[in-house]
């Protein structure tokens, strides 16, 4: 009688231990679907516009379809830019834009307003400008470096 109480004993130790854990262990871990929708609820409040000291003049010599390529150079200051272009190897070159500018919704993008016949988004990082394309996508390929201005 002592060893069928005792066996009966250990195997209610025995499932309580193992089983109740395995269904408490299941409830106590959040599924992928819960990150996700947690994820998804979740903006990062940091981005270039409130995270960098991004305003001042940027400056780089910029390829072009022909010739030598053009100096570039954009100085942003609070929401006004001004944005001079001089083709290299061209006498009387010189151009000047300026105005407004606004940020992307992602607060990473600068959009130079008025700009129409050259690209006008820019991609802000630690002191310098990245040129996008006219879609407003990075420029890729072996040339893509050539499309960064410094501070």
């Amino acid at each position: 009688m002592k060893k069928l109480f005792v066996i009966i004993a250990a195997m209610g130790m025995l499932y309580s231990c193992g089983g109740g854990n395995a269904q408490k262990n299941q409830e106590e871990k959040p599924s992928v679907d819960e990150f996700s929708e947690v994820a998804k609820n979740t903006t990062d409040q940091h981005n270039a516009k409130n995270s960098l000291d991004y305003k001042g003049t940027y400056t780089g010599k910029v390829p072009t379809a022909s010739g030598e390529g053009m100096i570039v150079s954009i100085k942003l200051d609070d929401s006004t830019y001004v944005k001079n272009i001089e083709y290299v190897g061209k006498k009387n070159s010189k151009s000047e834009e300026k105005g407004k500018y606004t940020w992307n919704p992602a607060g990473n993008t600068v959009i130079l307003d008025g700009v129409k016949e050259s690209p006008n988004q820019y991609f802000v990082g630690e002191n310098m400008l990245t040129q996008l394309d006219m879609e407003g996508n990075r420029i890729t390929g072996e040339m893509a470096d050539m499309y960064i201005l410094k501070k």
